[in-house]
């Protein structure tokens, strides 16, 4: 295996909450409204410092989805995952982008958001059906 060379963003950064490696910029958010298991979650454009799992079909909310998850190379947590094909025609928007749960990461201010242990969420673009 290679040496690991992490990439450094500048700017209003979204890091992985367990090691720090940067992950995402504030620019490339397409959507904040998405909700998953634990909660919140974003929708980017692009993301850096992250492998790819094994494809899989997820039954979601929306419809079904071709997703991999996606971990990060500093800790190898799983961070979110990567939207590779939508069945659904209105879903089409996601394909190519990513979700990084938002209690998994350090806001661009520090801040992040704790487990909620009982909350029950709504309806959700992303959270599994």
């Amino acid at each position: 295996m290679g040496r690991l060379f992490a990439i450094t963003l500048e700017g209003r950064i979204y890091s992985c909450k367990h090691c720090t490696t940067h992950l995402a910029l504030s620019d490339d958010i397409v959507s904040k409204s998405f909700r998953c298991k634990h909660g919140m979650a974003y929708l980017f454009d692009k993301v850096v410092n992250v492998t790819l799992g094994e494809k899989e079909e997820r039954l979601m909310i929306t419809g079904l989805h071709t997703v991999v998850d996606i971990f990060c190379v500093g800790c190898c947590s799983i961070v979110g995952w990567k939207y590779e094909a939508a069945n659904e025609r209105t879903q089409k928007y996601k394909e190519g982008k990513f979700i990084l749960e938002r209690f998994k990461m350090f806001g661009p201010d520090g801040s992040f958001f704790a487990t909620p242990h009982d909350a029950t969420f709504g309806s959700s673009d992303a959270d599994d059906a």
